[in-house]
């Protein structure tokens, strides 16, 4: 897959109102808690255009503020975009936005762990139940859907195993059950840009702004990009929750929007020849990364994604001991063992079979062997198999390793 040239000039252009730049480049930097008004007069017109542009308060925000999301909706196709002070918390305020005691909430069993936590903890103390679909559910989603279902909350890939939805399949269904129904993504793992969801009849459109938008794993920000019918209550709700972020944070996710496509073709560039070089290799048993047909769902990636970034998953042909995985992970040269992830340098971590199971209610797991995430950087995308093949040697599965990978690279 190519990257959508539209999205690279619309990532430079996005939020660079004259308003916003004020002669330079950039937007400013507009750090503010009081605005001031000149008059009675202004002050009633700020108030009566709060939340259209106008400079209220700093909760409501500032030029800063107004220049991302102007950029996001651009970007996302929204009308209005709220920002968080990381993904977590977009995601989480989100629901709240829309939920009361008595109602449900439908989340795939795909969804992020924290996504889990707080609907199995939070949402069941405020009497809102949740319950759990399969991946790949398709349009049997009216199966889970009851009479007082409120939101239902996809993710596509899944989290760590990154199975996709059929995503039109899903939201066709439940608009035919429940025209009312909410529906919202965790879309982070396409930044906004290789999904475009609210065409797909999704409401809101969720990221964690902190891994690609972001880019260079210095700061936490979470976006929700809403529809015309969804964004007044999200707006509003999250105001009421103190939901904000700060504007030197909003600068540097507006600023990494003007690199992000480079940085998306590079990431996707590398992930696949790794993803490739690995599905070959004896000690991998399968490779779960959207662009491989091993991929569950893969076909509903190829129809509906514009691209792919650098995360994905695989599996070992066989399950590592503590020590064995401490040996593994320990010594590696440029991936760093991190959480998060869409910056400029790789990352890996690892799961054992049982830890995948708990946050897949319905599914469980259908492998033995242990799983390993990476997130692909922008270094030598040959230092990085170097690095990945020196790693495998180290867990001891084929003493003949060095051999074999010599003829695959």
């Amino acid at each position: 897959m190519t990257f959508p040239k539209i999205v690279q000039t619309k990532l430079i252009s996005a939020g660079r109102k004259k308003r916003y730049t004020q002669g330079s480049v950039n937007s400013v930097i507009q750090r503010a808690s009081s605005l001031v008004f000149d008059s009675v007069k202004a002050k009633k017109e700020a108030a009566k255009n709060r939340t259209e542009g106008a400079l209220y308060y700093g909760r409501r925000g500032t030029l800063t503020h107004f220049s991302l999301q102007d950029a996001m909706c651009e970007l996302e196709g929204g009308v209005g975009c709220y920002l968080y002070p990381c993904g977590a918390a977009a995601v989480t305020n989100a629901i709240l936005a829309f939920v009361k005691s008595g109602d449900h909430v439908l989340l795939s069993e795909g969804a992020y762990e924290p996504t889990h936590a707080f609907c199995d903890c939070m949402l069941k103390d405020l009497d809102i139940k949740t319950s759990y679909f399969p991946v790949l559910i398709g349009r049997n989603i009216t199966k889970y859907i009851k009479p007082n279902t409120k939101v239902l909350f996809l993710e596509a890939p899944s989290s760590i195993t990154m199975e996709v939805h059929d995503i039109p399949s899903i939201v066709k269904a439940a608009r035919k059950i429940n025209p009312q129904i909410v529906i919202m993504i965790d879309n982070t793992w396409s930044a906004g840009v290789l999904f475009k969801a609210l065409e797909y009849d999704i409401d809101i459109s969720i990221q964690a702004g902190t891994k690609y938008l972001v880019g260079h794993s210095d700061a936490m920000i979470g976006t929700a990009v809403a529809n015309q019918r969804c964004w007044e209550q999200l707006r509003e709700r999250s105001y009421l929750m103190g939901q904000m972020c700060d504007a030197d944070t909003a600068y540097i996710t507006a600023r990494g929007l003007r690199t992000l496509a480079v940085r998306l073709m590079q990431h996707q560039k590398s992930s696949l020849k790794i993803a490739k070089w690995l599905a070959k290799h004896p000690k991998i048993d399968t490779v779960n990364h959207p662009a491989l047909s091993s991929c569950k769902g893969y076909q509903f990636f190829r129809r509906d994604f514009l691209g792919h970034s650098g995360l994905f998953s695989f599996i070992l042909t066989v399950r590592l001991s503590n020590s064995e995985l401490a040996n593994f992970l320990d010594q590696f040269k440029l991936f760093s063992m991190a959480y998060s992830w869409g910056g400029f340098e790789s990352l890996i971590l690892a799961h054992q079979p049982e830890e995948i199971a708990q946050i897949r209610p319905i599914s469980g797991v259908n492998f033995t062997g242990t799983l390993i995430r990476v997130h692909i950087g922008l270094e030598d995308v040959d230092d990085l198999i170097a690095d990945l093949a020196a790693g495998l040697d180290r867990i001891g599965l084929n003493k003949n390793a060095p051999e074999i990978l010599q003829s695959l690279v």
